[in-house]
């Protein structure tokens, strides 16, 4: 027996794995002030359920691997340790100078993040290691058992230590752990070339600060939940899982504490990954959706997509871990009319407390549980297993008070708008999330898990143009299927800067040896078969001057030199092109950081036991039906999901109802029963990414919001593709550049997050262009100026400007706006405080045409250049 455990807020989901391949699911309340209470109490229930004592139980258990919340909450709630920062004399305030850029530029009242240690207990010591790892400047001792002293005043009980360059030569953060070990000997340390190996200084000491503000809350818990276990059974069985969807040990878990934020979502990824590897699906997108959130995963090839750095609450965390796109639309999520008569939902929740307005706790918002319960998607006295009554007249009160009056429409025209929308941010969400990373969402097949997302996820495929969904039988409890299913592993990086060119290739073997040997060591310490050890090598590598990293897998080691660079360069290129369309193979490329992964599975654990019988077709005549919007009320056919046995068939419009969760079924959609108990949705219609429409301001406020969302994820995504290859520090670093969509008329439709200078003038640009060349505007064409009388602001900002044409008839105008560092004037930069005409800022560009029906016009643009 095994036991898979997932902290949540409000509830502790558990699986228990049996031996024989039975897959139990239990959910307690979770308790927040001792989640280990919480954890105790499902481990008693599952005792229970089996007619043992909790000692039994636990003598029984072969293994126990938990995720927490823990971390992440210490870090959302401010709840976390005193810490003192040692670092480099000069960069105490590095930690609140951030990466120089304000969050929301839109807000003027905007308070800077709140730094995790406050400047008092931020302390710069004498010290230097050159970027090379040579010792400029020796650790002044001194100095430092000086501001040890400062800060054993001050009740510090955490303590990061970050110097520069350290992940080249770490001999100055030793000596320094060695004289803090003297005066706090109990304290929690963190240093810097442990945590964070890697270049990029604000991201190590971010991370490094994050791992001490975080650790102590960590190590308390799972101290405790340790001590919990052992008064009961074998403390070893326990492991704890991580961001990046692997499972360590208690004592790693709580020295790398940072790399267990955000571990609670990895797991419905691992999980999903698990569960439709069952069924021969390798490439599928995760929806998790739940009451607040839903988190969205890419799995690939059967792997979740990892991403090298997130922010969260504000704060910069660079260690491995799933790539998990969050939106704010779940069950709770609020309904509102903005004041430009535009129907929105969400981010904000009503959460658990007063909750939806059918929970009958004083919510007065319509949410998205309200819709669907005034559908009849759901079943009110069933709600969460039948612990929770649901009022459909409150939802209907909610709904038409506050979006159907509003907007003119009735109750059901409402409460259909409120998941249309809700559907459309999932799948704008989706469609962002999988094409940044160069994919076409209709070649995956979509898992749908956590308490909301059956209810929604026909609709939301049909919407992306996925053909397949998957709902496993625990997808109710998938976060904790996953964490049981996760493999022991450990991830390593060495930054190790280096033109491709001129790379000491066997220098890179050494460090990645070693790597891979601290991984074998610790992996063969905690009991794991050296036979079954999996190493995974890959680098972090990047074109000259970009600041953003692919990250590619390294070539077999032991090629001759000259091979293994070609390759290397050549998986470099690829991927690079795979996600930006392009590739400039004449152009340098740089390593940036070696990674190494080391991990061993867990023993592997049977899917879901299924049961066999006869295939078995229901149709319309099934008699248990209720009334349901589906563009029509009609009669539905309701089936359990304990009625569909491996084979089973049905086709919808249908609902089928388990104890946690719904899942309903459009119109045309089969779904079938496979082994093991996967219910896979063959959809019946999904709409195409292309042109579908008619689109006019006279449209409907729902159809509007939706294609609003859409023209705005697209305006992101051409941001966050500007953002990732530029080669200029302007644009890369300090951002001074906008994205936006204007319509056939250049009136503004949407925008990336820029400069808000740039896009109040981009509309004029685009004027500027059309009465320049009237009719003589043609697809492939695409325009270039700077003329701040035509719609530019200074000379140095240039503006291109890409019309697209649906069947010849000019439909929009992408635009791009950028700062460059000098267009020739007589100052470099084109800040001249002794100019006296525009032309002294330098060249001054009116609308031009740089491409000619899709092909470049060389010579102009040799001239520009």
């Amino acid at each position: 027996m095994r036991i898979g455990i997932d902290v949540g807020g409000t509830f502790t989901d558990l699986v228990v794995a049996q031996d024989d391949g039975t897959i139990e699911q239990f959910k307690t309340h979770s308790t927040p002030k001792d989640p280990s209470v919480g954890v105790l109490q499902g481990l008693a229930e599952v005792a229970g359920a089996h007619g043992l004592t909790l000692d039994q139980l636990l003598n029984e258990v072969k293994l126990i691997v938990h995720g927490t919340t823990v971390a992440t909450n210490t870090l959302v709630e401010r709840k976390g340790a005193n810490v003192g920062l040692i670092t480099t004399e000069g960069f105490r305030d590095l930690l609140e100078m951030r990466e120089g850029l304000k969050e929301d530029r839109y807000n003027l009242r905007m308070a800077s993040v709140e730094p995790l240690i406050p400047r008092y207990l931020r302390l710069g010591v004498p010290e230097r290691i050159k970027y090379d790892g040579s010792v400029h400047t020796p650790l002044d001792v001194g100095a430092l058992n000086c501001s040890l002293q400062e800060l054993k005043r001050e009740g510090v009980e955490s303590l990061a230590v970050c110097f520069l360059f350290s992940f080249m030569n770490p001999a100055h953060e030793l000596q320094a752990e060695a004289e803090v070990r003297k005066v706090f000997p109990d304290a929690f340390v963190s240093l810097s070339h442990e945590v964070l190996p890697q270049i990029k200084e604000f991201d190590r000491i971010s991370t490094t600060a994050l791992n001490a503000y975080v650790g102590p809350e960590l190590g308390r818990y799972l101290g405790n939940f340790q001590r919990r276990i052992g008064e009961h059974g074998d403390e070893s069985k326990v492991l704890i899982i991580q961001s990046n969807g692997g499972a360590a040990p208690i004592e790693d878990s709580i020295k790398f504490a940072v790399r267990s934020i955000l571990s609670g979502p990895a797991g419905g990824a691992k999980g999903a990954a698990k569960a439709a590897a069952s069924v021969g699906e390798r490439n599928v997108i995760a929806l998790d959706m739940g009451g607040t959130s839903t988190d969205i995963s890419i799995i690939e090839g059967g792997k979740p997509h990892v991403a090298n750095e997130k922010f969260e609450a504000g704060w910069k965390i660079a260690v491995p871990m799933i790539d998990i796109h969050t939106l704010g639309a779940g069950g709770g999520s609020i309904a509102r009319v903005d004041l430009g008569g535009i129907l929105r939902v969400g981010p904000e929740s009503a959460g658990a407390e007063p909750g939806p307005a059918c929970y009958g706790l004083g919510g007065e918002n319509p949410t998205v549980t309200d819709a669907a319960l005034v559908l009849g998607l759901l079943d009110p006295s069933s709600f969460l297993g039948g612990r929770v009554s649901l009022d459909v007249n409150l939802s209907r009160e909610a709904v038409k008070a506050k979006v159907a009056e509003p907007l003119g429409l009735s109750v059901t025209e409402a409460a259909d708008g409120i998941l249309r929308v809700v559907s459309n941010l999932i799948a704008e969400g989706i469609r962002l999330a999988s094409v940044r990373k160069g994919l076409d969402p209709r070649e995956f097949s979509m898992m749908a898990f956590g308490g909301a997302a059956g209810m929604l996820a026909s609709r939301v495929a049909g919407e992306v143009g996925i053909q397949t969904v998957l709902v496993h039988p625990a997808a109710p409890v998938l976060s904790a299927f996953g964490i049981l299913n996760s493999d022991v592993q450990y991830d390593f990086s060495q930054s190790y800067p280096m033109g491709l060119e001129v790379l000491d290739l066997n220098e890179v073997r050494v460090r990645l040896k070693a790597m891979e040997k601290q991984g074998r060591d610790r992996l063969i310490e905690n009991g794991m078969s050296s036979e079954n050890i999996r190493v995974e090598l890959n680098g972090d590598m990047r074109y000259l001057d970009q600041i953003y990293e692919v990250t590619v897998p390294i070539p077999e080691l032991d090629m001759e030199d000259p091979l293994l660079k070609e390759q290397w360069a050549d998986n470099f290129h690829r991927r690079f092109e795979e996600l930006y369309s392009y590739r400039q193979s004449n152009q340098e490329i740089r390593l940036v950081t070696l990674r190494a992964t080391i991990s061993a599975p867990l023993p592997e654990i049977s899917d879901t036991k299924g049961t066999h019988r006869p295939s078995t077709d229901f149709n319309s005549s099934h008699p248990v039906t209720r009334q349901v919007y589906m563009g029509v009320w009609e009669n539905v056919s309701i089936f359990h999901s304990n009625e569909f046995l491996e084979g089973s068939k049905v086709q919808g419009p249908a609902i089928v109802e388990s104890e946690f969760t719904t899942v309903v079924l459009g119109r045309g959609d089969v779904a079938i029963k496979s082994p093991g108990g996967m219910l896979r949705i063959e959809l019946g219609r999904v709409q195409s990414m292309e042109y579908q429409g008619t689109i006019s301001l006279g449209s409907d406020p729902v159809t509007l919001s939706v294609v609003e969302n859409r023209l705005e994820s697209i305006a992101i995504e051409m941001m966050d593709v500007m953002l990732r290859t530029s080669m200029s520090q302007i644009l890369n670093s300090s951002r001074d550049f906008s994205t936006a969509i204007l319509d056939g008329q250049c009136r503004l439709i949407a925008q990336g997050e820029g400069i808000p200078v740039h896009v109040s003038a981009l509309p004029i640009a685009g004027e500027a262009v059309l009465k320049t060349f009237g009719d003589d505007i043609h697809p492939g064409d695409m325009f270039a100026l700077n003329d701040p009388y035509n719609g530019g602001s200074h000379l140095p900002d240039i503006t291109v400007i890409k019309p697209v044409f649906l069947n010849d008839n000019l439909l929009f105008m992408t635009v791009n706006r950028a700062h460059h560092s000098d267009v020739g004037g007589a100052s470099h930069g084109g800040y001249n405080p002794s100019a006296s005409e525009i032309y002294h800022e330098g060249l001054r560009i009116p609308p031009l045409r740089i491409h000619d029906k899709g092909q470049p016009r060389d010579d102009l643009l040799a001239m520009l250049s």
